[in-house]
């Protein structure tokens, strides 16, 4: 069953409103402000015919639940999460090299959103989340993905090694990020059909999944750090890919 969730901000708004502005059930806009920004929204709401609601500055602060929302935000109705059925299908279609990013049980939003803006900006064909583990797709998952949630292709499924295994059988080589293992990222090649797994924050990948992958990989350090940010090391690998793919 579909859900709606708060959003707000103009970027996320905007985004909402370039990607699926059906998806918008209403918004809600501080009384007191007026200026060009928010006329040009309230503009296109309007020739869209969709309803929009004035809040005194404390009644917004209750709705967004005092997070910085600019004098705007929304009820978006969030669709349903297809899943592995879907997920094989839609990667057996795919007319190139085909690029996933696999995320395993990402529980801060911020990072799920991070994530999710390093994948819509390298390019990956698609996301996969677990349903039990992950942070549910929220307003700050929307707000930090800078609008990347509106332009993906995100599965959720039940059992990530299962789906794993269903992908290797697609033919797509499967690597998970791992810091203990010795080979370098930077030494595979990520030119052929891919999954990048990541794990989760601080504990990384787990058990059966890291046994599930095809190839473990770590990301070489020169500091005095023993790990990355998961949002940042999302990054550094899908990009690495796209380089490869690049040449």
């Amino acid at each position: 069953m579909s859900k709606s969730i708060i959003i707000f901000g103009f970027h996320s708004i905007q985004a909402q409103l370039d990607s699926n502005p059906e998806c918008i059930l209403k918004v809600f806009t501080l009384d007191n402000r007026n200026d060009k920004r928010l006329n040009s929204i309230i503009s296109q709401l309007n020739n869209l015919g969709i309803n929009t609601q004035q809040f005194a500055k404390q009644q917004l602060d209750k709705l967004t639940k005092n997070q910085t929302h600019q004098g705007i935000a929304a009820e978006i109705l969030l669709p349903t999460l297809p899943n592995q059925d879907a997920l094989m299908h839609y990667v057996s279609k795919l007319e190139k090299v085909s690029l996933v990013l696999i995320l395993d049980s990402i529980q801060d939003p911020r990072n799920l959103g991070a994530c999710l803006r390093s994948a819509n900006a390298a390019g990956a064909d698609c996301v996969v989340i677990n349903k039990d583990g992950s942070a549910p797709i929220n307003a700050l998952v929307h707000k930090t993905s800078a609008g990347a949630l509106n332009q993906l292709k995100i599965f959720q499924v039940t059992n990530l090694s299962r789906t794993i295994k269903a992908l290797k059988d697609q033919n797509i080589w499967v690597v998970g990020l791992d810091g203990a293992t010795d080979q370098s990222l930077y030494q595979i090649d990520l030119t052929t059909p891919t999954a990048i797994v990541m794990g989760a924050e601080g504990s990384g990948l787990r058990k059966l999944t890291k046994q599930s992958c095809d190839q473990l990989a770590m990301i070489p350090m020169q500091g005095n750090v023993e790990s990355l940010n998961v949002s940042v090391a999302t990054g550094i690998a899908l990009f690495e890919a796209s380089r490869q793919r690049s040449i």
